[in-house]
């Protein structure tokens, strides 16, 4: 059996093209199926981007609404497509308590969540001119990037030249490797039964 993900973004959904893709015809073609990609912003482009895919879509906007009763809405929603992962790719909200009990929740950032939590990992990594930074792949707590680191990859910033080629360097890695962690969690999965 196919583990069903539902993807969560807020902007582009980078991440969430690079998973769809391994989806239908790369690493976890035999392994995941997406059940759903939900994003908090009516306008995120990641969600059009979906739909060209031929992924289901939904949309709670977020504005002005307090979180626990937003969260409320969206654990409601999500539960409808039964998924076995909640997969956050570039979903740009702290989920309440409630919330995170209800699902299997992972999240990639761009920085160790040990050095680094919350927005602007490689920014940061930019500015104190560090000549690597790592990927940080974990299951989502309460806390802000808090939860339990499951895989940490290195990305080379030597030579970078600016934010952008940073970034640019941290997305290639990213791109890759949450597609290969989502796939070790899904055959974890199955081998525990």
């Amino acid at each position: 059996m196919k583990k069903r993900l539902a993807i969560m973004i807020s902007g582009r959904g980078s991440n969430m093209l690079a998973i769809a893709k391994n989806v239908q015809a790369g690493i976890l073609q035999n392994i995941a199926e997406i059940a759903v990609v939900f994003s908090n912003k009516k306008n995120a482009p990641g969600l059009q981007k979906a739909k060209e895919m031929g992924l289901e879509t939904a949309v709670i906007p977020s504005y002005k609404k307090q979180r626990s009763q937003f969260d409320k809405e969206v654990a409601e929603l999500l539960q409808q497509y039964k998924p076995n992962l909640v997969v956050l790719a570039g979903y740009m909200r702290v989920l309440s308590p409630e919330f995170v009990e209800k699902f299997k929740i992972v999240n990639i950032h761009p920085a160790d969540t040990k050095q680094h939590r919350g927005l602007g990992g490689y920014k940061w990594a930019w500015q104190n001119k560090l000549p690597q930074t790592k990927i940080t792949v974990h299951y989502v707590d309460a806390g802000l990037d808090t939860g339990k680191i499951i895989a940490q990859k290195t990305v080379n910033l030597q030579g970078a030249t600016s934010l952008a080629d940073v970034e640019k360097r941290g997305l290639a890695v990213e791109h890759e490797f949450y597609s290969e962690i989502i796939k070790q969690i899904c055959e974890h999965e199955d081998k525990d039964g």
